[in-house]
């Protein structure tokens, strides 16, 4: 049979096909999944709707906070893996400080890859990691970055949505006097001495070159904000754009960030960060930026973004929806495991029953 000649036939099966469908005897396949009696149920219905949420288009992603920059010793991040698999997003993505680091040690850093590697691969879905300020503090930090996941900053899509993950230690800042030391004396203090610990932090956190850094403006070099320019021409038509750096950038936004911005001004998009170790939610010139969390990591101010938790992100035809849950609050069939409420309340896991309303 010539080209031409099965060329023909294709066509004339796929007029076929649409003719009948056009006709109403097409049935979308996600429909046969759905039955029932139709003669005992032939008016009234016990249901709701027969409006089933299956696009085939939508999905459903995890975010998740600090593991790192003062891991608490309950293992948070740990036992998220477990809870974040009772879920089973298609994806999880990370707003970076998956490691302590801070060091010149290539073989120290090597190795707390190596433990973190060990407790994300127990994920039975893919991780994204975004890269952070503990991660990748300096030169010899960066390097073992891309030697174990090949860059700093990358895209990817999935079901015509873009993810764009930055790289917001690029350059990396200078990092406060003796922070390798610190952070291990710190993590030694969480066992030894928690409210020591407590008390090293709050210093840490009230110095004042601390402070300067954490407003200091976030920059982006030539090369990503081109990285960023070229990518999104490549993909002009996606239905929205999630955008991931370590540092909510725009806080204190730099010329830098204000272009990445200015490439973006024409999509539907939506920022994610952590760094802060507390829950923000922004919402600047319509666009929503989110600052997570931490899942794990000491946490830095008081209020109610205080919290470990995760975030399920489900992406619809009108754009994401996006639900926070607390890691307290996800628990497998066998029930609530109250000696793991240390690993979430930060105080130890709770041994007294509570006061009745009598006794209040």
């Amino acid at each position: 049979m010539s080209k031409e000649l099965l060329s023909y036939c294709r066509l004339l099966g796929v007029a076929a096909l649409l003719g009948l469908c056009l006709g109403g005897l097409c049935t979308p396949v996600h429909a046969a999944e759905f039955s029932y009696d139709k003669e005992a149920l032939s008016e009234a219905k016990p249901w709701t709707s027969e409006k089933f949420t299956d696009d085939p288009a939508n999905f459903q992603f995890v975010v998740i906070g600090d593991r790192t920059g003062g891991a608490n010793v309950q293992g948070t991040f740990k036992l998220a893996m477990d809870q974040i698999n009772l879920l089973q997003p298609e994806f999880v993505i990370n707003v970076g400080d998956t490691i302590e680091g801070y060091s010149d040690d290539a073989a120290k850093l090597n190795a707390e890859w190596d433990e973190s590697d060990g407790v994300l691969k127990t994920l039975e879905m893919p991780f994204f990691p975004t890269p952070g300020n503990h991660d990748i503090a300096n030169k010899t930090a960066q390097q073992v970055y891309r030697d174990r996941h090949g860059a700093t900053y990358y895209y990817f899509v999935y079901k015509d949505v873009l993810f764009l993950v930055l790289d917001s230690e690029n350059p990396p800042r200078q990092a406060p006097e003796g922070m390798e030391e610190k952070l291990e004396t710190y993590n030694r203090l969480q066992t030894e001495d928690p409210e020591k610990a407590k008390a090293m932090l709050a210093e840490f956190m009230s110095d004042e070159a601390v402070v300067a850094a954490l407003g200091k403006p976030v920059e982006f070099n030539d090369a990503q904000t081109t990285f960023v320019k070229n990518t999104l021409a490549k993909y002009p038509d996606v239905r929205w754009t999630f955008l991931f750096l370590h540092e909510p950038a725009w806080e204190n936004p730099s010329e830098s960030f204000n272009k990445i911005e200015q490439l973006l001004k024409d999509r539907k998009h939506t920022f994610f960060a952590g760094h802060l170790h507390y829950y923000d939610y922004d919402k600047i010139n319509g666009v929503e930026h989110i600052t997570m969390g931490p899942a794990g990591a000491s946490f830095h101010q008081e209020g109610p973004g205080n919290v470990d938790h995760i975030m399920w992100v489900t992406m619809t035809d009108d754009g994401p929806q996006m639900a926070n849950i607390a890691l307290k609050g996800v628990f497998d069939r066998k029930g609530l495991d109250p000696s793991l409420f240390g690993a979430y309340d930060r105080k130890g896991a709770e041994t007294e029953a509570p006061e009745s309303e009598a006794e209040k």
